[in-house]
């Protein structure tokens, strides 16, 4: 597995792809649409032939007006060629725009949501390694960098080459020292370019961009926690910390910037020598009386068409190179299996009473020296309701993220209903498991649309239904637009409690076989707790359930409490058992009720 790129670096990104991968991963894009492809291409090769005839159209023009008015016919059929040859050029170029633009939108779409797709799928661990606001602007970034290359070579880039030879070639045939020269300086030019940006441009376009996403993970990480920053009066503490990351961006841009206008001139010092080179073979040529007017048209014209190609080359070559970083963490990921991944024709998970055991189980957190479970084993019964007890960082949130699958044992197995986790597939397991956690994070949607989000097809009255269960149907209907209430990011618009029967009210609805509830009544006050812990009795009934407990008054009803210490169950019984026994959760308990 690759470890993500440190967000905080302000180098550049280790183990950048090269070049050729990212475009072999562009290209396979391309590949998706031969039709739009090759149409596009083949009209780009055909407009390419009547631009490569313009200088011949306009060297036969001039030739034919140096014969005096006698040849006025003659002239006028020339200078018909000489129209038509950009006529068609223009409308065979334009018409190939109508193919090219359906592959890049259609292209960028796919990209753009085969990359989310892929970030969803992977672990947790590899999300909390990242930064969302950095992510999304990688996501983003490469959608328009795809777009970027695809311009880049498809549009500029190969017909210029094929112009820029064509027009030597023809140079070469018609006058061989202009010729000469044309070769020479296209080589020297297409050389130049491709190894000063990847050499020189290259890595201070690379660390730019790793600046760049420090940017949107910092805005990011300051809007969504605005909350926190206000309640410490900190805006101006965020606001210079945001300042040093974008001055630190500043100074590496301009770098950047500064290395591509060095390459500019470059390029340009080699245009007036193709300049220079070109004008002065055919006034020698036309001394000695072996080039006509019309060849010395010919080869002004070729320059200025080989001008304006090698000025597009050059600036594409630094768009394409541009377009190459921005795509490039996007085609890393691909390279990048999920850490969680779904055994080969994994079949779904069946729902069934909700019978769990950890068989053996052995798991260490990968920043961890040893296991936090060795060799643990343990049963719940279907429809069980089993409560967590313990300090923090004895096991408790992980025992219920293992069953969800969010990560992966080192050895044993969970089997849930006679069916080993690790060999169904991880959204229909997870789907049979309802979490109300103990600070529901919602999204910013309709309340509708938040409580239906593990049941996307329920019907209206599915949902009020969920909703009153939940003690939640009174406090949305005081809502101007009720159901359709936007709750804000994060659900920020709602008190913590409303949230939470949110929260429950999801689980409702969902109606899964298995239940877990992270202290989920912490956040709410006396009053309300009373009525929502009645919904969360009704909620818990006929399900198995595991309850994460931090306040030991909200477990004194369970059938079961496992006490966990060191990722091992050190007591387990009932509260009046376990009080009665003197041990570990007496001391709790008794911690407990002193704080109360």
């Amino acid at each position: 597995m690759t470890d993500p790129i440190d967000e905080d670096e302000t180098s550049a990104p280790r183990r950048a792809l090269s070049n050729a991968k990212v475009l072999g991963f562009i290209a396979r894009f391309w590949l998706r649409r031969k039709g739009l492809f090759f149409a596009g291409v083949g009209l780009t090769l055909a407009a390419i032939c009547f631009d490569l005839a313009l200088p011949w159209a306009s060297g036969r023009l001039i030739d034919t007006i140096t014969k005096g008015p006698s040849a006025i016919d003659a002239a006028w059929g020339a200078w018909a060629a000489f129209v038509g040859v950009y006529l068609g050029f223009s409308l065979i170029r334009n018409l190939a725009m109508r193919f090219w633009i359906p592959l890049a939108a259609r292209n960028m779409e796919e990209m753009t949501n085969e990359g989310y797709a892929r970030v969803q799928a992977f672990s947790s661990d590899w999300h909390a390694d990242s930064f969302a606001g950095a992510t999304v602007r990688k996501l983003t970034r490469a959608m328009w960098g795809y777009d970027s290359v695809t311009d880049a070579v498809t549009i500029w880039l190969a017909p210029s080459l094929i112009v820029l030879v064509g027009l030597s070639v023809m140079l070469l045939l018609r006058q061989p020292l202009a010729g000469i020269v044309a070769l020479v300086v296209v080589a020297a030019y297409i050389t130049v370019n491709l190894v000063v940006t990847t050499r020189y441009v290259r890595p201070a376009n690379l660390k730019s961009n790793a600046l760049d996403s420090k940017i949107g993970a910092s805005l990011a990480d300051a809007v969504t926690s605005n909350p926190t920053v206000k309640s410490f009066g900190a805006e101006a503490r965020e606001s210079a910390r945001v300042a040093e990351v974008t001055a630190a961006w500043r100074e590496a841009v301009m770098v950047t910037w500064h290395k591509f206008t060095n390459v500019w001139l470059g390029q340009n010092l080699l245009l007036v020598l193709l300049q220079g080179g070109l004008t002065a073979a055919m006034i020698h040529a036309w001394a000695r009386g072996t080039a006509t007017p019309g060849d010395v048209a010919f080869a002004i014209t070729a320059f200025m068409l080989m001008s304006g190609y090698l000025r597009n080359m050059g600036e594409n070559i630094r768009m394409l190179q541009k377009g190459l970083d921005d795509t490039e963490d996007l085609a890393a990921w691909e390279g990048l299996a999920p850490q969680i991944a779904d055994a080969p024709g994994a079949p779904d998970f069946v729902r069934g009473p909700g019978a769990i055991a950890f068989e053996d189980v052995t798991f260490r957190y990968k920043s961890a020296g040893a296991p936090l479970y060795d060799h643990f084993s343990l049963k719940i019964a279907p429809g069980e309701r089993v409560a967590l007890v313990g300090p923090t960082g004895s096991g408790k949130s992980t025992f219920v993220k293992l069953v969800q699958r969010l990560h992966d044992l080192q050895g044993g197995r969970i089997v849930i209903d006679g069916q080993d986790v690790a060999q169904v597939t991880q959204g229909s397991l997870r789907r049979a498991i309802a979490v109300v956690p103990q600070d529901p994070a919602l999204f910013h949607r309709t309340l509708r649309e938040n409580i239906a989000y593990g049941r996307p097809d329920a019907s209206d009255e599915e949902i009020v239904s969920a909703a009153r269960k939940a003690r939640a149907h009174e406090f949305i209907l005081r809502l101007p637009q009720g159901y359709d209430t936007l709750v804000g990011e994060r659900g920020i618009k709602l008190s913590g409690g409303e949230r939470q029967r949110v929260a429950i009210a999801r689980a409702f609805l969902t109606d899964a076989p298995i239940l877990v509830m992270d202290e989920a009544t912490s956040s709410l006050d006396v009053e309300t707790e009373g009525q929502v812990q009645e919904a969360a009795e009704a909620l818990m009934a006929g399900r198995t359930t595991i309850v994460i407990a931090h306040r030991l008054s909200t477990v004194r009803g369970a059938d079961r409490i496992l006490v966990f210490q060191n990722g091992r169950v050190v007591e387990e019984g009932r509260h009046g058992e376990l009080k009665a026994a003197g041990g570990v959760y007496a001391r709790l308990n008794a911690v407990s009720e002193g704080v109360g």
